[in-house]
């Protein structure tokens, strides 16, 4: 009985050289090994050894595959690196964040931020402002201690037990503003809660007058790269309206930047 040639619509656009230079490239990065010689390549592939061998020679040209050394087979090669790097610089938390923010900003009319994490500090990387003429100005760059306000409690809910068991030994924590006003079992029950509805609270404690909301943002291993925030809220009610807002604002960046939420 004759097999059916027949192609879909989306099939009958393939070319199949480029294809099989596809599975192949798949299959050396998929490999749980640190290189693949050309018999694992085409049993794995189903690709004829000599066209397997025409494909890779050609990779190695444009530095696309690389050889581990004579007799160990093909790795991936730093080519990729150059064809990578527009898509890498498109995964940018900061240019990722911009529509964010600016939606975040026009909905509250306040300031929307994106802040990142670096040591011990995190420092705002992007902002956008609302078109409320006495909204909070802030300058992009600023740094902050890591546990400060609701950032800090965003940030610490999301770390590893263990991490933010290590933070939590510092000597000055800024989670209610001034150190001395730090409450540990108060900051558990908001760490409970925040991890519940993705977001925290700062009314008025790190600065009088200034209500903040801010969502943890996630990096692809699970843990805290920064935050977004939503600053200078008219009042402690408005900032409680904003936070499922900004909640699904920061989770919606995780995932863009290869978090599992």
């Amino acid at each position: 009985m004759k097999k059916s040639t027949k192609q879909t619509s989306r099939d009958k656009y393939m070319v199949p050289a480029v294809e099989q230079a596809l599975k192949v490239l798949f299959r050396i990065a998929q490999s749980e090994s640190a290189h693949m010689n050309l018999t694992q390549i085409c049993e794995q592939t189903e690709i004829h050894k000599g066209t397997a061998f025409c494909i890779l020679h050609t990779l190695r040209k444009y530095g696309i595959v690389q050889t581990a050394g004579r007799g160990k087979g093909y790795t991936l090669g730093p080519g990729l690196i150059g064809l990578s790097r527009r898509f890498l610089d498109s995964l940018s938390p900061t240019k990722l964040a911009e529509p964010l923010l600016r939606e975040l900003a026009v909905k509250s009319g306040a300031t929307a931020a994106l802040g990142l994490i670096a040591d011990q500090n995190v420092f705002v990387a992007a902002k956008h402002e609302g078109g409320n003429p006495l909204g909070l100005t802030m300058r992009v760059g600023h740094r902050f201690p890591l546990t400060y306000g609701c950032h800090g409690k965003a940030i610490a809910a999301f770390l590893p037990e263990k991490d933010r068991d290590t933070l939590l030994q510092e000597e000055k924590l800024y989670f209610h503003g001034d150190p001395s006003k730090f409450d540990r079992n108060r900051l558990e029950a908001e760490i409970i809660q925040c991890r519940e509805q993705w977001f925290a609270e700062d009314m008025e404690e790190t600065v009088a007058g200034l209500n903040v909301v801010a969502s943890p943002v996630l990096g692809p291993n699970q843990r805290p790269i920064g935050y977004i925030a939503i600053l200078g809220l008219p009042s402690a009610e408005a900032a409680r309206q904003c936070g499922e807002m900004v909640a699904e604002a920061g989770k919606a960046l995780s995932r863009q930047t290869g978090a599992d939420v």
